[in-house]
């Protein structure tokens, strides 16, 4: 089953410097995602001033109970960078 997330950052102003402290991790858990081919695309969502305020990613995963248990140990949780997290089944356009 597929999904897009939606997470958005929490807005005081420490927000972006824990995004920061935590992205290495959080791109080392995309990269494991990935290869176990659960990772479809995403990347940050961006502000007017172009500064990161959130994610976006399309995943697949068996259901939905699957997906937000592999969410809530993502780096960003842990490290209180996503406030809001939306999440949507979608059926995407086959890339291959």
């Amino acid at each position: 089953m597929q999904f897009v997330v939606t997470a958005l950052d929490f807005s005081d102003p420490d927000a972006l410097d824990r995004r920061m402290q935590n992205r290495e991790a959080h791109i080392a858990n995309i990269q494991q995602l990935i290869a176990h081919g659960h990772y479809l695309s995403g990347g940050a969502i961006i502000n007017e001033e172009g500064n990161m305020i959130g994610s976006t990613s399309h995943m697949e995963f068996p259901d939905r109970e699957s997906l937000e248990k592999c969410l809530h140990s993502d780096p960003y949780i842990a490290g209180k960078v996503w406030e809001h997290i939306d999440i949507k089944a979608v059926k995407l356009v086959p890339m291959k």
